[in-house]
């Protein structure tokens, strides 16, 4: 069974019914103890990195979530939760991986927020669906980039836990396979 983190006041339905169409079981919660139950836990996130923090902290989730086990998907607001600290809201975040999350520079050629489809550098040639105004810097975890007026990390890993900044859940066939790839790790 893999645990949705259901914290953040996000809106989960299109995670969930991609999880349902690749044939997933899960469970929403914000309990510990399914957490450390589930072979599986995906930290989604929409909003911001402050509240996002404040509501893993009042469900008691931050240490769980830094000692959990078994794999662990951060995707989107969730990726930037796994770092050291999110400049949005200037908040001590999760601290699985090192670094911080700043906001994106942006210009008139690269309006912020980075919405939209846009290539993952990495072995092949893939877009897939962006929504953030907020990433980390490529670092020593990063599995793939991307560029947006600047480059940012798109993909990171730790050991079991996984970081995607865009929505896999969005991102068609691609993401489909990431999100399916995760699950069934």
């Amino acid at each position: 069974m893999i645990a949705l983190v259901d914290v953040t006041g996000n809106n989960l339905s299109s995670l969930t019914n991609a999880l349902q169409r690749l044939g997933h079981e899960f469970v929403l919660t914000h309990c510990a103890e399914d957490l450390q139950r589930a072979s599986h836990v995906i930290l989604p996130g929409v909003g911001a990195a402050a509240p996002a923090m404040r509501a893993l902290r009042e469900h008691q989730l931050v240490e769980v979530l830094q000692t959990l086990a078994q794999p662990l998907l951060g995707i989107c607001l969730g990726m930037q939760l796994l770092y050291e600290y999110s400049e949005e809201g200037n908040v001590d975040c999760l601290g699985i991986i090192p670094g911080k999350v700043s906001r994106l520079r942006g210009s008139d050629a690269y309006p912020v927020p980075h919405m939209g489809w846009n290539r993952l550098l990495w072995d092949k040639p893939e877009y897939v669906y962006f929504v953030h105004s907020y990433a980390a810097a490529p670092g020593e975890y990063t599995l793939a980039s991307c560029e947006y007026g600047e480059t940012f990390t798109a993909v990171v890993q730790k050991g079991r836990v996984i970081g995607m900044q865009f929505h896999p859940e969005k991102s068609a066939k691609a993401g489909m396979a990431l999100l399916d790839g995760f699950c069934s790790s």
